[in-house]
Formats: structure tokens, C-alpha cells, sequence
């Protein structure tokens, strides 16, 4: 069984990336193109990225999580420090970030370090989260096989009926990623899209434009 997929072809001119009027810094940049989807409100979950490890037989692997949080330092993002990205990243710290709104014809993809942010932090933002999340958080030893559903929801219906404290398990946490290198793609008419790459020299960020 095939399916060919050569006849799905978007045209793409709704911007355009020019050298002497994008800023400086690439996180600048980035707040930009993220204000203006999150005030289109054309995409229904602004802040969802890919995320892509490599373990240890240096396998790629890429799923989707959430941005919570952007700043010059770099981009947080939670999870299980157990689970299988939690994993990966413990042995290569070296991660991808992609981003993509096709509303605007646009993406981004951050490449850098992931480390982990403070327990201080971690455990504010879990107390912001809502119960029914705390408890999966609590529960769920992430990436892991699991006997069924059934397991899971009883698990989870036992918690929520204990009236326990619901703290941050020790297994649940931030990572921020620190950039080193940020390129900013903007579809362009005929395919000659605007490619801009920002690089971090551990000094100052310099951009260059690249071949779509």
C-alpha cells in the first residue's frame, strides 16, 4: 500500500525576514513571532514545541511538550525526570527545539543545552498546576510499560479520594534549555523561503542569512 502525497503544495507570502530591521538578539526576535500568534489566537496551543533527545545507542527522538516559560536565558520547559527524555537528556544534554505555526508560515528551531532549573522553581510552578495534573504527575512513572488503563484510573481515583498533600514528587521537574544557535525560517513565495541563523559565540549573538 502507497500513498502519494507530491500534489499537496501551499503557496507561503504572508512575511519576511530582512537583515536590517530584525533584532539583535534572537529571543527578541522570538517574542515577537510569539506575541503575534498568541494575539491572532489562530493557533490553539502557541507554546507547543517538539523536543528531540538522542540516547544512549544514539537514537533520535522527538515529542511534543509544552513551553512554559521564555525568557534571555533560554526556554523551560516540565516533565518527568525519569521518563525517557528525562533519561536521554541526563546522558546528552544536547537537545532540539522546534517550533511551527502555520498559520504564519513560520518556525523556529533552538538548539542547546538542557539543564535542570531549581528545585525552588520546579516546585512553584507544580503549585500552580491544577489537582487533576499534580495527581498524573504523582502517579505516573512515565515511559514506563504499564499492566492497563484500568491501573491507571484506579491509581489516580485512590489519590484524589485520600485528601493527601499534593507535593511535588522528587522524580518531577523543569528544564531549561540555553540556546546556542536559533534559526528563524519564514515561508516565502516559490520556495525561496528567509532563513536566519542566530549563533551564540559565549560573548554576543551574531546572525547570517541562509540558502532556503
Amino acid at each position: 500500500m502507497s500513498k502519494d502525497l507530491s500534489n499537496y503544495r501551499k503557496k507561503y507570502s504572508k512575511g519576511k525576514l530582512i537583515e536590517n530591521i530584525i533584532p539583535k538578539n534572537p529571543i527578541d526576535l522570538f517574542l515577537n513571532w510569539f506575541n503575534d500568534v498568541e494575539q491572532n489566537k489562530s493557533e490553539q496551543e502557541p507554546n507547543i514545541m517538539s523536543i528531540s533527545t538522542v540516547d544512549e545507542n544514539k537514537m533520535p527522538r522527538s515529542r511534543i511538550v509544552l513551553l512554559k516559560k521564555f525568557s534571555k536565558s533560554g526556554f523551560v520547559f516540565f516533565t518527568n525526570y525519569n521518563s525517557r527524555k528525562g533519561l536521554n537528556i541526563n546522558l546528552n544534554s544536547n537537545v532540539c527545539l522546534s517550533f511551527y505555526w502555520p498559520n504564519f508560515e513560520r518556525q523556529v528551531i533552538v538548539n542547546g543545552k538542557a539543564t535542570k532549573i531549581s528545585e525552588t522553581d520546579s516546585v512553584e510552578y507544580f503549585d500552580s498546576r491544577p489537582k487533576g495534573s499534580k495527581i498524573s504527575a504523582i502517579i505516573s512513572n512515565q515511559s514506563k510499560v504499564i499492566e492497563s488503563r484500568d491501573l491507571l484510573d484506579k491509581k489516580f481515583s485512590e489519590l484524589l479520594k485520600s485528601g493527601i498533600p499534593l507535593n511535588k514528587p522528587d522524580h518531577w521537574g523543569g528544564y531549561l534549555v540555553k540556546p546556542t544557535e536559533i534559526e528563524f525560517w519564514q515561508g516565502r513565495e516559490n520556495r525561496l523561503h528567509d532563513r536566519i541563523i542566530y549563533k551564540n559565540d559565549d560573548k554576543d549573538w551574531k546572525f547570517y542569512r541562509l540558502s532556503p
